[in-house]
Order: structure tokens, then C-alpha cells, then sequence
């Protein structure tokens, strides 16, 4: 657990510090998750950092059924899935129309994450708004995931070099490859990696041909 809450730390701070030096035209800059605007991608990103903490509140499941890579399968994003987060975005956005707002209202949501986890075993299961049950530290390891990747998307939108932390590159690299060595012949980098497992970049062929070798399946990916 240590390593991914030191990791959900990092890049949830990192991200706020840039949202306080957001100026209010750059929160209508549009995505590359359309149709979202840089204010509904950051309403997304505020809602799946928080969402442990109702979690948490709820009775605990008797026993863990997926892993974080199982999260992120398409089946959990069809079109009326998509719709709904799409819709929830827009609406959580109107609710926080400012820069400092917006800040605020992250910093305020992933502090009351960390804080619950902070205060529960590792060990212990959860329920997901898609009705998977997991444990503590797997479903964690998904909000690590969705900050950072977000991250990129926000980091495009706004002209800015990435500010991904190492401790997150590396949660997300081994939850978008399920742990499995990423075949060395590609010559990725981390962030590659990142921007490739989701469909960021398009993958070549011969790209998914070594990575079916290897084992890597691309993900699905949603809040």
C-alpha cells in the first residue's frame, strides 16, 4: 500500500500545484478526451480522486474478485457508460467555474482520499461504482492510474510538458501491463508506455504484434 499512496501523493500534489497556476481562459481549452473542455476533465479527474472516501463508507465486500488491470475493461465503457461520465463531468464542472475553485475542490478531494485509506487495512475490499469488488490497494493503484494519464491529456491541453512523478510512472506502467516487462525491441519510454496502453498514440503492427508476443494487452480506459 505505502509505495502506491506515496505514489497517489505525488501526482495528485504535482497536479494541484499546476491547477493553481491556471488562469480562467485555459479551463475552456479543449481535451484530447472530447468532448470535454479542460474544466470537465479536471471535474472527472476530481470526482475519481475522491471517490474512495464514499467507498469506504460502504460495508465491505467479503472478498476481492478483480485486480486494477480488470478495472479497465471495455466492457465497463459502453456508450451508456460513457454517457453518464460525460454528463457527470459537465455537470460537476458547472459547480466550480474558477481556477481557484477548481484547485481548491481537487486538493480538498484527494486529502480526504488519502486520509480515509490512511485510516484502513490494505487488505480491505471495496465495491466500484461498476459493482467490481477489489481491495483497498488494487482500487488505488486505478486512481493513480486515471490522475497520470489524465495528467497527459491535461498536460496536451494546456501546451505543457508532462509533470508525471517517477513513483506514478511506475504504478501505472505495471497496472497497464499487468506486471509484464514491456519487450525491449519497442525502445518506449515510460511516458510511451502510458500514451500507448491507451490508446494515446496509435500502435503500429508490428507494435501489436510484439506486444500480443509478450503478453500486453491494450486497455479500455474510463473513470
Amino acid at each position: 500500500m505505502e509505495p502506491v499512496r506515496a505514489a497517489f501523493r505525488a501526482e495528485c500534489g504535482r497536479l494541484e500545484r499546476v491547477l493553481r497556476g491556471l488562469d480562467a481562459p485555459a479551463l475552456d481549452r479543449p481535451t484530447p478526451c472530447p468532448p470535454w473542455r479542460v474544466r470537465d476533465l479536471l471535474a472527472h479527474v476530481c470526482t475519481g480522486a475522491g471517490r474512495l472516501v464514499a467507498m469506504l463508507a460502504e460495508p465491505a465486500p467479503p472478498r476481492p474478485e478483480v485486480t486494477a488491470p480488470d478495472y479497465f475493461g471495455a466492457a465497463k465503457f459502453a456508450p451508456a457508460v460513457d454517457r453518464e461520465r460525460i454528463d457527470g463531468a459537465r455537470a460537476a464542472a458547472r459547480e466550480h467555474p474558477g481556477p481557484a475553485e477548481v484547485a481548491r475542490e481537487f486538493g480538498r478531494a484527494w486529502r480526504a482520499t488519502d486520509a480515509a485509506v490512511a485510516a484502513e487495512p490494505p487488505g480491505r475490499v471495496v465495491r466500484t461504482r461498476h459493482g467490481d469488488a477489489m481491495t483497498l490497494t488494487e482500487f488505488l493503484r486505478t486512481r493513480v492510474v486515471e490522475v497520470a494519464v489524465h495528467g497527459l491529456d491535461l498536460a496536451d491541453a494546456l501546451d505543457r510538458s508532462p509533470w508525471t512523478s517517477p513513483a506514478a510512472v511506475a504504478v501505472v506502467v505495471d497496472v497497464l501491463t499487468a506486471g509484464r516487462p514491456v519487450p525491449d525491441g519497442l525502445g518506449w519510454d515510460a511516458l510511451t508506455v502510458l500514451r500507448k496502453a491507451t490508446g494515446r498514440l496509435p500502435l503500429t503492427g508490428a507494435e501489436r504484434t510484439a506486444l500480443a508476443a509478450a503478453g500486453v494487452r491494450r486497455l479500455a480506459f474510463g473513470g
